[in-house]
């Protein structure tokens, strides 16, 4: 059986694309062995364990329950710089008695640098490097900057690279890279989404949340940073009616300029900052909502936007990234404008005043993650990816 070792900076219990995707994709997987080198931040995880189809190893710095906002802080902010050294020789430990076939790194940065100091020492053992980057590639290159040459060869050390997007293949070979290189996006459980299936909730939901029939529910669902532009839906809000709230899920260190922004502006009863939220609760927060934004500065892919279009909750998207590659404006979404909350508010009274248009985006948005974004078919991609690259 083949045996492969993953470098995550993070995995569950945290909850990100990436990390969902390795735990789907691995799921698929079983004719292979995965082991996982991350970090534990939070004293109540485990230093080890299994779960699913990976044997998950944790180290570096942790505090009791961190939050969100804690990880930027100390101790547990020196965790990223010391990960591609720690986790480097905890995998030359766990090789010497595994002998694993290949290398997967989930992201470049501190998970790359782990896999490419490993490669180094061992250059036999086939290193496969996926980019999930949502940042903007030239801040990228700013953070790194004093490292750069050796940033470099976490790209051109890989033997294969996976990217969830066009716009990441660009990165790739800006970054030198000229091999072997391939898209395979993240996916979305189409069924976990179906709406139908939560009726039920939905009024305890509504009650929980005090919203009103008559209200219209305007839902966003990521980190509260920078890129993610929540402050522009938020400034939004002023343009449109009263009866239109907006849902903000998620957690980050710009929560606490959002909220003071909201009173600000005497939007704070309009806005409900729900807070950290289980992915597998997200169904039921898009099942109450009409409408989805995000209107980010950069993405790498954006899978939130296929949840909600799984969920049958029509988008509203910057055409920036890795969005363009599935949303159509008109047909699986609409655009709007970066940096204009004006914008934004035209795009919202689109959906809210005309039901047709809002029907056909959901059928045409439902189809395309049905066909295109499907775990099933996205594993048996990767299973290839592995199988070319071990020989």
């Amino acid at each position: 059986m083949k045996k492969i070792l993953i470098f995550s900076t993070a995995y569950l219990p945290m909850v990100g694309g990436a990390e969902i995707a390795v735990k789907e994709i691995t799921d698929r997987i079983g004719e292979m062995e995965f082991d996982m080198i991350t970090l534990r931040f939070s004293s109540r995880w485990p230093k080890f364990e299994r779960l699913g189809n990976i044997n998950i190893y944790r180290l570096g710095f942790f505090t009791n329950n961190p939050t969100m906002a804690d990880l930027v802080k100390w101790p547990l902010k020196l965790n990223k710089y010391f990960f591609p050294f720690l986790a480097c020789a905890k995998a030359c430990r766990l090789h010497r008695r595994n002998k694993y076939d290949g290398l997967w790194a989930m992201m470049a940065a501190f998970a790359g640098f782990a896999a490419m100091f490993f490669k180094i020492r061992h250059k036999n053992v086939p290193y496969l490097l996926t980019l999930q980057e949502g940042d903007p590639i030239a801040e990228i290159k700013k953070k790194v900057f004093f490292v750069f040459p050796l940033f470099k060869r976490i790209f051109t050390k890989a033997d294969f690279i996976q990217v969830i997007s066009n716009y990441l293949v660009g990165f790739a070979r800006e970054m030198g890279y000229r091999g072997a290189l391939e898209v395979v996006p993240n996916g979305v459980d189409a069924e976990k989404f179906k709406v139908e299936s939560l009726k039920f909730k939905v009024e305890e939901l509504k009650n929980e949340l005090k919203i009103a029939d008559f209200e219209k529910i305007i839902i966003t669902a990521s980190r509260l940073v920078k890129k993610n532009a929540v402050d522009d839906i938020i400034k939004s809000l002023v343009y449109l009616p009263d009866n239109v709230k907006l849902l903000v899920l998620g957690d980050g260190p710009d929560r606490k300029m959002l909220e003071n922004l909201a009173v600000e502006l005497k939007l704070d009863g309009r806005i409900i900052f729900k807070g950290a939220y289980d992915n597998d609760d997200l169904p039921k927060y898009l099942a109450v909502s009409d409408v989805f934004v995000r209107p980010s500065l950069s993405e790498g892919q954006g899978i939130a936007f296929l949840e909600a279009m799984a969920a049958g909750v029509p988008v509203i998207a910057t055409s920036v990234g890795g969005i363009v590659d599935f949303l159509k404006d008109g047909e699986t979404g609409l655009f709007c404008q970066v940096d204009n909350p004006h914008s934004i508010a035209e795009k919202i009274r689109q959906y809210l005043d005309n039901k047709e248009l809002s029907k056909k985006i959901i059928f045409n948005a439902k189809n395309l993650v049905v066909k295109n974004y499907n775990w099933d078919l996205i594993a048996v991609k990767m299973r290839n990816i592995f199988n070319n690259i071990i020989k």
